[in-house]
This record gives C-alpha cells, sequence and structure tokens, in this order.
C-alpha cells in the first residue's frame, strides 16, 4: 500500500485524490438569489446527507483565490435555496451553469433551465428536476487553511421537499424513474448501475 501525508500535497494534488476515491458524488444542481434578484444556478458534488431528524443535507462551496462563490454569498446572505437533484434529463443543461460568469449575470442565459415558483421559500426552483428541496441555512462554517477561508460549508435544513409524481412510490424515490446522474473524477459522470440487496445483521 502507498501512503501519502496530505501536507506534503499541493491542493491540486489533494483535490485528485479525494474526488478520484469518493466516487460516485451526488450532484446537486442549487439556485439561489442575490438581494438584487439575479438568480445563481450551479452544480456542486461536495453535498450529501447529514441528518434526517430534522432533514439537513450539507453543501461545501470551494473558494477560487479566496473568493466567495455566488452561491455561497447568495446563501449567507439570504439564508435558503433550493436544492435539485442532477438526473439523466438534465445533466447537459446543467453542465451548462457550471460556466464563468460576472455576479450580476444569470446561468439561465446560457442553460435553457425554466425557473419555477417555490411554496416555501423566495427562491425559484428549475422545473427541469425530478426532485427538488426547499432549503433554509441552518449554519455556515468557514474551512480555513491557516487564517484563508479555502471553502464555504452549509448545513441547510430541508423545508419542503418537491418530487415529480412519476418518481414517487409508496412514500420512496424509484431510483430507475428518477435516473440520478452522479460525478466521478475529471470530466466524467455516471448514470446508476446494477442495484443489489443486503439484509442487515439482527
Amino acid at each position: 500500500m502507498k501512503e501519502i501525508i496530505p501536507a506534503t500535497l499541493t491542493q491540486q494534488e489533494n483535490y485528485k485524490l479525494l474526488i478520484g476515491s469518493i466516487i460516485p458524488r451526488p450532484v446537486a444542481l442549487v439556485t439561489t438569489q442575490s438581494a438584487q434578484g439575479i438568480v445563481n444556478v450551479a452544480p456542486f458534488s461536495f453535498f450529501n446527507i447529514v441528518s434526517s431528524n430534522p432533514p439537513v443535507v450539507s453543501l461545501s462551496v470551494q473558494r477560487k483565490n479566496g473568493i466567495e462563490k455566488d452561491t455561497a454569498r447568495n446563501l449567507r446572505e439570504q439564508g435558503e435555496g433550493v436544492i435539485h437533484i442532477l438526473d439523466e434529463e438534465n445533466v447537459f443543461e446543467a453542465n451548462e451553469t457550471a460556466a464563468n460568469l460576472a455576479p450580476e449575470e444569470s446561468e439561465l442565459s446560457v442553460a435553457k433551465l425554466t425557473l419555477v415558483p417555490s411554496s416555501k421559500v423566495l427562491t425559484p426552483g428549475l422545473q427541469e428536476a425530478k426532485v427538488r428541496f426547499e432549503v433554509s441555512v441552518l449554519e455556515r462554517i468557514d474551512i480555513k487553511k491557516e487564517e484563508s477561508v479555502t471553502a464555504d460549508f452549509f448545513l441547510l435544513q430541508v423545508e419542503n421537499y418537491v418530487i415529480a409524481k412519476e418518481v414517487y412510490e409508496d412514500g420512496k424515490i424509484n431510483p430507475r424513474k428518477l435516473a440520478p446522474v452522479s460525478r466521478l473524477a475529471g470530466q466524467d459522470y455516471s448514470k446508476l448501475g446494477e442495484i443489489f440487496s443486503l439484509a442487515r445483521p439482527k
């Protein structure tokens, strides 16, 4: 086995090892809204479940050269947003939202996505997602290296689930009908593969 001390690596080298090892990763397509009403749309794979009671998910927004991204700023200032689960039908449009745009520009100018009103938050959602969570900011944590903030970490409480009827069955999500897309390393993504079951030991 090869052992590598993270402190001996560059940020990019650590990044490659982490995203190449922790796979597949679910992808959150996040809408937030600025104080000026500009809707930001961006995908994030540093995303997962934290708790079911209350329902809480985590989102980590990496900084580039110490600069806070639009999504992080909007979550911090407005205290809410909408998370959408990436799937086979929206992945290509979602990828377009990763473009580097100025804060006063919306990713909707480059991606063919449709805004729809939310019920529990002011931030609109996206019609193209089969599952979306309307969320409020429960907590925000600075991730630091020495004195520099390198990432904005959010705990987000789900205030409302919005689920397409075709994927909702008997109180559960049908994974095949959801057809989620996950993130690998580099430019690679993955579709849902073989599903198998294991009984938990008693």
